[in-house]
């Protein structure tokens, strides 16, 4: 299927054009409120999962006598949040104008240095969510637990899901140019 001639623009990358929406001057601070209510949610998301499991009892049994649940939230579980946290912490403390390498910020090796902690901070956020889907299969799908066992895992997968989504909605929102900046050149 092709488009016609009038409506295709070959420096596109999809096919696809992506919504337009413009948000005009709250553009910036919209997304610094859309990231930071997706940081919220995602630790509100562990939370609850941590909560319900230190109150979790077991269904089976005699009533009067409730056995304990057959897993729990443990420290395995808290590992990937920590690290997808600390990448979200180092990707946004890094100087957007210092990976750019514009001028006036050092020699090259400061860009060179502010990229390989860019590189680290993703590094960090992509293993927190690899251990988090590893914790997710391991510990609660393939022993076969209940569905409301199983919510640990998920939780904790959405948690680092919803960091990653925070911390690109971020790093776009404050890249944005503002409307109080000014360009001054002699």
């Amino acid at each position: 299927m092709s488009l016609p001639r009038s409506t295709y623009d070959p420096r596109r990358v999809c096919l696809n054009p992506f919504p337009n929406i413009d948000f005009g001057k709250h553009r910036r601070t919209a997304g610094v409120y859309i990231a930071g209510g997706l940081f919220a949610l995602a630790n509100w998301l562990f939370l609850d999962a941590c909560i319900l499991s230190a109150h979790a009892k077991g269904t089976w049994g005699p009533p009067e006598d409730p056995s304990t649940a057959p897993v729990h939230v443990t420290f395995v579980d808290w590992i990937p949040g920590v690290c997808s946290l600390f990448g979200f912490l180092v990707i946004n403390l890094i100087d957007k104008d210092r990976i750019r390498g514009e001028d006036g910020f050092g020699d090259a090796r400061a860009v060179w240095r502010a990229r390989l902690f860019l590189f680290l901070g993703f590094a960090l956020m992509a293993g927190g969510l690899a251990g988090s889907v590893t914790v997710l299969v391991i510990k609660y799908i393939m022993p076969e637990y209940p569905e409301q066992f199983k919510y640990y895992g998920y939780a904790n997968v959405s948690q680092n899901v919803a960091l990653m989504l925070s911390v690109v909605i971020l790093w776009m929102a404050t890249s944005a140019p503002s409307d109080y900046e000014y360009n001054l050149t002699l």
